[in-house]
């Protein structure tokens, strides 16, 4: 899409209508077979599952429910604890929370930062035994980043806000 000028700020609604076919597709795989995992689905396979879910930004109960087979997955050691983390950040991010692993960030007009985080002293810890790199090393790998200016910012967070509560991420109350 960046190719044919749209602008890439925002949820360009051609991508939403990829990732809702997406996600329509692996539900119906999901409820035949399960969660795609490797034994299942090879590990192209899996690791497509996942991106899929990851993707799903717009269907905010599907990606929970996502997140709750990957929980089981985990636990057997049928998916690496890196994927759940991405999935699970994602998820509390949207949701307005905060994230576990510090998967989640945004470039700011004064650059790369970091979602909230649940405690913060014990991230580097918990992205370590999910098989990510110490924060440091996140945040430096994304330093040259394009920043957005003040008002595109804060723009774009009216509008991220706005998305989130159509699609049911938040409530208008929690917004």
């Amino acid at each position: 899409m960046e190719a044919s000028g749209a602008p890439c700020e925002g949820y360009d609604a051609r991508m939403e209508a990829v990732h809702r076919d997406n996600a329509r597709q692996l539900r119906a795989l999901i409820e035949r077979f399960g969660w795609p995992n490797e034994q299942l689905a090879g590990s192209d396979g899996a690791e497509a599952t996942w991106l899929i879910a990851q993707h799903a930004i717009a269907e905010p109960e599907f990606m929970r429910t996502c997140r709750s087979l990957l929980e089981r997955e985990v636990a057997t050691g049928s998916v690496p604890l890196w994927q759940l983390a991405y999935l699970d950040d994602r998820i509390r991010v949207s949701e307005g929370g905060l994230q576990r692993f510090g998967t989640q960030f945004e470039i700011t007009p004064s650059g790369p930062v970091v979602c909230p985080v649940e405690n913060p002293a014990s991230l580097d810890e918990r992205r370590r035994q999910a098989g990510l790199s110490p924060i440091s090393e996140r945040l430096e790998s994304m330093k040259n980043s394009p920043r957005p200016t003040e008002e595109r910012y804060a723009a774009h967070k009216k509008d991220e806000l706005a998305w989130r509560v159509q699609v049911g991420w938040v409530a208008r109350s929690d917004a």
